[in-house]
């Protein structure tokens, strides 16, 4: 009897034991699986930041999207829109640094200043930014810096603005830019710089948000033979308010974004393939995914002639009276003509 009791006690023990080791292995095998899972949702998640929605962002946006999906690889994308409002996109850049994204990209200048300033530790990926060292995101032009990189879109302003020369005598040209964008103050500059050896008068105006760019455009419009449009996102984003305003007048307007202007009136457009430039940033982002460090990439400039499109209205000249030089005509890949747009 003694000995029987001894062995069920013997038995007991060991069932409780081998119980409790199993729960406990249990515990901890879910624990860790949750662990694991955390980790991978944390990897999958790419952060994008765009400061406005408008076709040219919206390309940029796309492009790194279906790069990315078309080199295998399966990302969740936090996509958010800051809608022109800076203290928007500071919150985004918070939210992404408290979900603890894998790589956060800033599509425009502000959006990107704001990643920059919040997030020291993870990966930045600029894309649509002109001048990323006035805009205090790497302190030189040619390289990545720390956790940073990206893709400028700074344009050729003054041949932007020949290339509007030959289409209409301008002796007073009209611009109207964002005071708060760094990239698109450093674009009037430039514009200004180049109308000054053009020997043209330079007529710009200021706004600090897309309401205000039609009524900036009113109060110039009588003053100009012709309006400049560069890659301003807060410009580009009221685009056609704008064009509307210079149609009344029988004023050109030239832009430097051909995405916007497949469907809004300008007579031309010349400038980069933002879907274009979403897939070259997609690389980059592939490139740090795949362990490259930010500060070891160089910033890339769309300078191949695949990286540019020339869009002519010739509905709009036609309108305004004026006629494009054949060579101008057969360079364009992108032309609009009885209301209907065809791409060489």
């Amino acid at each position: 009897m003694k000995k029987s009791m001894f062995f069920i006690c013997i038995i007991l023990i060991i069932s409780i034991s081998f119980a409790y080791g199993t729960g406990k292995k249990e515990e901890m095998k879910e624990t860790e699986e949750m662990n694991v899972q955390e980790d991978i949702k944390a990897k999958e998640i790419i952060g994008i930041s765009k400061i406005v929605a408008h076709p040219a962002l919206d390309g940029v946006e796309n492009g790194i999207m279906d790069q990315l999906k078309d080199m295998g690889y399966d990302f969740t994308y936090d996509l958010q829109n800051a809608n022109g409002d800076i203290n928007a996109a500071a919150s985004i850049a918070t939210k992404f640094k408290s979900d603890k994204v894998k790589i956060a990209v800033g599509i425009a200048t502000p959006t990107a200043q704001a990643l920059v300033n919040t997030l020291t530790t993870v990966p930045v990926v600029f894309s649509a930014v002109t001048d990323p060292v006035s805009a205090g995101l790497v302190s030189n032009s040619m390289k990545g810096e720390g956790n940073v990189t990206g893709v400028s879109d700074l344009t050729p302003v003054r041949a932007q603005i020949e290339f509007l020369l030959r289409i209409k005598k301008v002796k007073r040209l009209g611009h109207v830019y964002s005071s708060h964008e760094a990239n698109a103050v450093a674009l009037a500059d430039i514009a200004k710089k180049a109308c000054e050896d053009l020997g043209i008068e330079f007529v710009g105006t200021t706004v600090t948000n897309s309401a205000e760019v039609k009524q900036a455009v009113q109060i110039i419009i009588d003053r100009v033979d012709a309006l400049y449009v560069s890659t301003d996102n807060t410009v580009v984003s009221a685009l056609s308010a704008l064009v509307e305003v210079a149609t009344d007048k029988k004023i050109p307007v030239m832009s430097a974004d051909p995405s916007s202007a497949e469907t809004i009136g300008v007579i031309a457009a010349w400038g980069f393939d933002y879907y274009k430039m979403g897939r070259a940033t997609g690389s980059m982002i592939a490139e740090i995914i795949k362990g490259k460090k930010p500060a070891d990439i160089p910033i890339r400039y769309m300078t191949e002639p695949t990286d540019v499109d020339l869009l002519i209205n010739l509905d709009v000249a036609k309108a305004l009276g004026l006629t494009f030089p054949k060579d101008i005509i057969d360079s364009a890949n992108k032309i609009v003509q009885n209301g209907k747009l065809t791409s060489k």
